[in-house]
Formats: C-alpha cells, sequence, structure tokens
C-alpha cells in the first residue's frame, strides 16, 4: 500500500547578496521532510504559487497538509496596520496560504499548522493576531528561545477534551521560535493548549483533524516522541477507512 502524501507547503528564501541579489528560491526545512518520513508519510513540498486552479490541482492530490513556519504574517491580513516590533513580511506567502487553507477545507484534508502555519490559519479564517507579544497583558515567557533548536524551552498545557490531549496529555515541553501569537480565534475554533503565561499555544477545528501549534514539533520528533507522535495522528487521518 502507498504510504499517505503529505504535502508541506514552502518559503520563498531572497537571496541578500552573492552573484544573484534578490533572487527567490522555493525550499522548505529538512526537518518537516525528515519527520514525515519518520511517522510513515510520503513528504512532498508544495511550492508557492499564484494561480487558484493549479493550487487546487495540487491540495486535490494530497491526503493531508502541512502549514509550516516562516515570516511573519502581513498585519493588513487581518485588518490592522503594522507596529514598529512588525517582521519581515512574504505577501506571496500570504497569499499562498490563505487559498491553500480554504481549499483543504472545502476538500476535507486533514491539517497541520506549525508556528507561522498557526497565525496564517487563524488569521485566513477571520482570527487577528498580536503582532507581538509584549503586547500581551501578563505575558513573561521567553517565546523567543536562545538554544538549540531540538531544545524544549518552556511547558505548554493541553486542554482537556480536545484532540490534541488524546495526542499529547496533559501537557509537553516544547520549543519555542516566535514574537507573533494568536489574540482573538477564528470562528469554529478553540484553543487546546496555553503557555503558563496564558499565550495561545494551540487551537483546532471543532470538527474534522485541523490541529495547530505555536512550536516546531519537526524540530524536536528525533528526540522527543511526542513531538512525532503529532505527525502520526496526521498520517493516521489518512489511513482511516471510510
Amino acid at each position: 500500500m502507498n504510504k499517505p502524501l503529505i504535502g508541506i507547503i514552502g518559503n520563498l528564501l531572497i537571496d541578500q547578496g552573492g552573484m544573484f541579489p534578490g533572487y527567490k528560491r522555493a525550499y522548505v526545512n529538512n526537518d518537516y521532510v525528515q519527520t514525515v518520513a519518520m511517522a510513515g508519510g510520503t513528504p512532498f513540498i508544495l511550492p508557492l504559487i499564484s494561480d487558484y486552479e493549479t493550487i487546487k490541482g495540487q491540495i486535490a492530490n494530497i491526503d493531508a497538509l502541512i502549514i509550516s513556519g516562516g515570516y511573519d504574517v502581513n498585519p493588513l491580513v487581518y485588518g490592522e496596520e503594522p507596529i514598529p516590533e512588525q517582521g519581515f513580511l512574504c505577501p506571496e506567502r500570504d497569499d499562498y496560504d490563505i487559498k491553500v487553507i480554504k481549499i483543504a477545507l472545502e476538500l476535507n484534508k486533514p491539517i497541520l499548522g506549525i508556528c507561522r502555519g498557526l497565525q496564517i490559519l487563524n488569521a485566513a479564517l477571520g482570527g487577528t493576531i498580536y503582532q507581538d507579544t509584549s503586547k500581551i497583558e501578563g505575558s513573561y515567557i521567553k517565546h523567543q528561545q536562545s538554544s538549540r533548536p531540538d531544545v524544549a524551552s518552556h511547558t505548554v498545557e493541553v486542554i482537556k477534551e480536545t484532540k490534541l490531549y488524546d495526542i499529547l496529555g496533559e501537557s509537553a515541553l516544547t520549543n519555542s521560535f516566535h514574537h507573533q501569537a494568536i489574540k482573538e480565534v477564528a470562528t469554529g475554533f478553540k484553543v487546546s493548549a496555553r503557555a503558563k503565561d496564558g499565550v495561545i499555544e494551540a487551537i483546532e477545528k471543532e470538527e474534522g483533524f485541523v490541529i495547530a501549534v505555536q512550536w516546531h514539533p519537526e524540530m524536536m520528533a528525533k528526540k522527543d516522541s511526542k513531538m512525532l507522535d503529532l505527525f502520526k495522528a496526521l498520517i493516521k487521518q489518512c489511513t482511516k477507512e471510510d
């Protein structure tokens, strides 16, 4: 039997110097590829394109979707103006992600969002984002860690009676590489995990399998079985019989 084909949204790497300054390259961090393979899926990188029908063809041919991390989400997407802490933006990525998300939901594809993937999923469906964690009242945890990507830096508390609780249990130690975070949760979604300072660390759709987390489980999956279990849960959705 063929392994499920797991689409991983790619990024644009814009050369800052060398022979081709400003040149755009399609890529995704290799941890995504390796982790999908470890979890029993066939990784397939989805390059950014703009044509809707072509994008629909991409998504129709995969079994599940991973919305990968990357640049900051443009605040104009959710109706705000940028603040000084706003980071680098990639409008092509925002446009592509929003189209992919809506198509994947229409086609009932299982979805796992990671870091930026959580934020753009929320924004694409009507939610909002804190442009910087310094704007979150009561937030005191360092959410941009200064250590190796595979090192856990803070605790995430998982909410009972959620799909994420069934996968991870009541808590997990996670890495953390973000300065933006969810503010208002999109309609049809609920919070499934928070950091101890209240920052939203995961959301999930009330129907189907659509889970998004603020940390990077793919960077920890080789050493932490809980993180690998997230990808196994996604792939399991592809192998269920109708």
